[in-house]
Order: structure tokens, then sequence, then C-alpha cells
């Protein structure tokens, strides 16, 4: 019988980069020997990332306005790896495996009523042993703020707050793919089975790896010389052949039966040697690849500080002169104002002096004769709508 299987992986932004790569096949070499690159356009998609994983988080982040406070050492993605075992798909065959991914997918958007906005990307991989699909989500969780207004908020603590949050999502998992018709049992818990996730150098330690190996290859597979049966003939004379065919027959059967098995097991020890060789070089390329992460965001965060002290010190350099040409056209302002006051009392004045009658008659001839307004304010507003 097999098993509904799904596993969940945290990450922080720093490992986006790597998972981006090999989930959407953009390496061009694997460690992994199990990938099959002929087969790799077996491969589809349920949804594809518009961008990378880092630059898909943050159009998804604007985009939703989401909440929470994110650090460089919190998780911001979760990846759920979905799978069965191989006989299952090769049972189902390839229509319904692709139903079962489907229905998986339309799990992971409804659960905990995540949404399917939320999730970055889902990949089926055909190209393995096992067919399985990486699923990458923001952990979003729908709460409300100090004042009571509904809020989306990236919490990936929050998200997986429960106790028993994983058995949960087995639970959940289980009953889903079986309502839609899988005949699957239950994954086991961890706390089940026992198991635990170690790493190279701890499994090395654990299996005295490197004593096995140097056993392995320090083994010969010479078959022992066989006896010489016309040699013991020779000796025994006429002693009883029983000896003979009781005793030395049967024994060098015995030895040539332990050649050969002896053979597979050190031909198996040595498979499982290569396999651990190359676990511990992908690890290494891995930790390799985490510290060049880690020395990018580094670079990229004083890229940002230096953009940032950038952009403070501009704003600061146009704020001030922003400010200066304010003051000189309020001076400006002022002087057309002193100016129009200056004129209409020049008028009163001539008009006074000269009894030449009402100043304000005067000032609307002048405006009509010459279609000129002497309030300059006016004068503008007239030419603006004559363009008009």
């Amino acid at each position: 019988m097999s098993y509904a299987i799904i596993r969940n992986v945290k990450y922080k932004r720093e490992n986006l980069k790597g998972i981006y790569r090999h989930n959407e096949r953009k390496n061009y070499n694997y460690s992994n020997r199990n990938i099959d690159k002929e087969k790799s356009y077996l491969n589809y998609a349920i949804k594809n990332p518009m961008y990378s994983y880092e630059k898909e988080f943050d159009r998804l982040k604007e985009k939703y306005d989401l909440k929470g406070q994110i650090k460089t050492v919190s998780n911001i993605a979760c990846e759920y790896i979905i799978t069965s075992n191989k006989e299952f798909f090769d049972e189902i065959g390839e229509e319904a495996t692709k139903r079962y991914f489907e229905t998986a997918y339309q799990f992971v958007s409804k659960y905990k009523n995540l949404g399917e906005k939320y999730i970055l990307s889902a990949q089926v991989h055909m190209d393995e042993e096992t067919p399985h699909m990486h699923l990458v989500f923001l952990p979003v969780v729908h709460t409300t703020d100090k004042k009571g207004n509904k809020i989306d908020k990236l919490a990936c603590s929050e998200f997986w707050k429960s106790k028993d949050s994983y058995r949960e999502l087995q639970n959940a998992f289980y009953d889903y793919m079986v309502s839609h018709n899988f005949n699957l049992l239950r994954g086991l818990p961890k706390e089940e089975t026992n198991r635990q996730h170690l790493d190279i150098k701890e499994y090395k330690e654990l299996t005295n790896f490197n004593v096995t190996k140097e056993l392995v290859e320090s083994i010969t597979l010479d078959i022992p010389e066989e006896t010489n049966i016309n040699d013991l003939k020779k000796i025994m004379f006429n002693k009883n052949e029983k000896i003979l065919n009781d005793i030395i027959k049967p024994k060098e059967k015995m030895i040539k039966q332990l050649y050969k098995e002896n053979k597979a097991l050190h031909k198996e020890l040595s498979r499982q040697t290569n396999i651990v060789d190359d676990a511990e070089k992908y690890q290494i390329e891995r930790e390799s690849i985490i510290a060049d992460n880690k020395a990018l965001h580094k670079k990229v965060n004083k890229l940002e500080c230096e953009y940032k002290n950038k952009s403070i010190e501009l704003e600061f350099k146009y704020n001030n002169k922003y400010e200066r040409l304010e003051n000189e056209n309020n001076k400006l302002h002022d002087i057309i104002d002193r100016f129009y006051t200056t004129i209409v009392l020049f008028i009163k004045w001539v008009c006074n002096k000269f009894a030449l009658g009402d100043s304000r008659k005067i000032i609307r001839d002048f405006e009509g004769e010459n279609n000129i307004c002497i309030d300059p304010v006016k004068q503008i507003a007239s030419e603006q709508e004559d363009e008009e």
C-alpha cells in the first residue's frame, strides 16, 4: 500500500536562489544522479513564477501589502514536497498522476485559507526516479491589526504556530486526497517512525562510514585455490574415499558459494560508499552556494545602504534648492504686488493733481482701449484663456 506524502521545508531569503535554480531546472549540471536530463521534457508546471523566487516574493509583498516584520534570519517562504512511491504512480498511470498533483495543488490553495495568489511556483518533476511536486508558497496568515482592520501578514512562525502543525498537515492532506478517490495510506510522522534527518557528516559518524570504506577497498576477491584431489589420493593411498565425497567436495562447494555471495556484497557496499561520497560532494557544493549567497547578501545590503545614503543626500540637496526657489518666488510676488499698488496710487495722485476726474473710470477706459489689465494676476489669467 502507498502513502500520501507531503513534507514542508522553510526557507530564508538567502535560500531562494538555490531552490529556484533546482526547481525550475535552471542548472546545466546536477550532482543528483537520479536526475535523467533526457526525461526533463516530461516535467511540467501547474504554476510558473513570473520572475525568480526573490523578485516574485518582493512583487507579491508589495502587491498585496503584506504586513509583518521581516529580518535577515526570518523564514519568508515554505516548500511542500508532495509525492508517493514509484509503484503508486506506475499503477495509476499518466493521467491519474497529473490529477494527483493538480488535486494536491488545490489542497494547498485551500489549506489554512492560504489562497492560490500566495503560491509562487508549483513544478512537477518527472525526470527523477519517483514523480514529485515542488510547491513554493508564502506563509501568509489572515488576521487583524491593533485597530481591528483585516490584514494579510507574512509570518512563518504563526502559520506553523500549533504544536502539532505537521501532524495536522499530514491528516488534512491524507483526508483531502482520499476524498478525491486516491487509494492511499496516511504518511507516518517521525514521532511514530523514530526517523531523524541526518546530514552527511552525522551519517558517516554514526555508521563508521570511513572504516567501512577502507574495509571495502582492502577486500580481495580472489577465490581460494581448490584442493587438488589427485594429490590427496596419493597421500591417502587406499584410505576411505568417503572423506573426499563427504568433507572435501562439500567444503569446496561452500567456498565457491561464499565467494559468490562475498562478491555480490562487495559490489553493494561499493555502490553504497559511492552514494555517500556523491552526497558529501553535494553537501559541500550546497554549503559553498550558501556561503556565496551570504557574501552576495552582504554586498546587496552594502549597496542598499549606499543607495539610501545617496537618496538622503540628493533629497537634502533638492529640498534646499526648492526652498531657495520658493523664497525667490515669494519675493517676486511681493515686488509685483507692490508695483501694482504703486501704479494705482500714482493714477489716483495724477487725477487729483490735475483734476482729471474719477481715477477708476480712467483705469477702466485705459484697460478697454488697450485691451489690457493693470492687475497683473487678471492679465495673466486672461492671456492663459486666450491661449487655450
